[in-house]
């Protein structure tokens, strides 16, 4: 009989992650993937699920108008701990550091069912920033059997944290593979401001901004600078994939609504949102996985955030972080966009996040600790 595989996500970006495990464990002899998923973001999630071909055996579709992170805990844990205790899966895998990662491999433990993480061993040192998610992956350490760490760095914070080093796999990063596959899938922009740019020409810069340690005042920022970016030369053309969350997209519309070469997308399918990454010249977010991706395409990308748990993408010269000061990212946007050598430099197609083959390594490991 093959081992049965727990895959537990609730996220869009996890999905993402996730989607390329899901593909190997299915065609692996000995391994039987088996999904459920939290759902908290619900039609951002089924996008990518649709995307790649992925049925959930398990949909506890938690998510609930305004919920709390509370909200999240509570449901999760009260729609998976009766399912870990009837499918009696041989391991359970997640992935990064949402609640839903934390809160699936809590149930794990709690039902004594060995616990894969899929990119292990980010850190920022800092509980606050990313919050929650440092927490979150810093509690999914200690229950967790498997340990996949992106990266030879994220390996070593595991190794200062005590984890044995026979629990420690340097596999890259899964993202690397759903990327991979999914830039060469043919996609055409329907009619619309991006199709308009694209047959126009003129370069392109693509924003997204949604981590809760920036809502108020460094969200202000941020779009303040978007803004006097936008107005500085004429064949610039700014496209903002904004989160579905309001309390973002209300600040987006306030502030660049008024800006005619700045355009308001709201939350893209993952399929145009690669597309629209391949168009365009730089990239400024706040965003975990673009640091992931961005380096695979060959576009820089300027952080808004002060720390990021993705040091090697900066070692690497592929990435800066910026903050959200809006005049620091201001200067450093357009000295991109005007110093051709500087740009050239950001651009240089290295990814340390991987070579496209995450997750087959994922499934080997797993199949052998299983006795598959």
């Amino acid at each position: 009989m093959p081992k049965r595989v727990l895959l537990v996500f609730g996220t869009r970006p996890e999905a993402i992650k996730m989607a390329p495990v899901v593909q190997r464990l299915r065609e692996h002899p000995a391994l039987e993937p088996v999904v459920a998923v939290t759902a908290q973001h619900r039609e951002m999630l089924d996008q990518v699920l649709a995307l790649f071909g992925i049925e959930p055996d398990f949909d506890l579709d938690i998510m609930v108008p305004g919920q709390t992170l509370t909200d999240v805990t509570l449901r999760a844990l009260e729609g998976l701990s009766p399912l870990m205790e009837r499918e009696r899966p041989d391991a359970v895998l997640v992935q990064g550091d949402t609640t839903s990662t934390f809160v699936a491999a809590l149930s794990a433990f709690y039902h004594r069912i060995p616990v894969g993480h899929v990119e292990a061993g980010l850190r920022t040192g800092d509980i606050t920033r990313p919050f929650p998610e440092e927490v979150n992956r810093r509690l999914t350490t200690q229950t967790a059997r498997w340990h996949f760490a992106p990266t030879a760095t994220a390996a070593a914070h595991l190794y200062a944290e005590n984890i044995a080093p026979d629990r420690v796999s340097v596999t890259g990063n899964t993202v690397v593979d759903a990327l991979l596959e999914v830039r060469e899938m043919p996609y055409e922009f329907p009619p619309g401001p991006v199709a308009d740019v694209l047959a126009r020409g003129g370069r392109m810069i693509l924003v997204t901004a949604h981590r809760r340690e920036s809502w108020g005042e460094p969200m202000t920022r941020v779009f303040t600078a978007v803004r006097d970016i936008a107005q500085s030369a004429e064949d610039l053309s700014v496209f903002v994939a904004t989160h579905a969350n309001p309390i973002v997209a209300d600040e987006v519309e306030r502030i660049l609504s008024p800006v005619d070469n700045a355009y308001i997308l709201g939350p893209l399918e993952y399929l145009p949102f690669v597309k629209l990454m391949q168009a365009s010249t730089l990239i400024l977010s706040d965003s975990g996985g673009i640091q992931e991706e961005a380096p695979s395409l060959g576009k820089p990308v300027l952080v808004l955030r002060d720390v990021t748990e993705r040091p090697e993408a900066i070692e690497a010269g592929v990435v800066k972080l910026v903050g959200t000061d809006t005049q620091r990212i201001v200067a450093e946007a357009t000295r991109l966009l005007t110093d051709r050598a500087a740009y050239d430099e950001m651009a240089q197609v290295a990814n340390p996040f991987g070579d496209g083959h995450a997750a087959d390594r994922i499934c080997d490991i797993l199949a052998r600790d299983l006795g598959a």
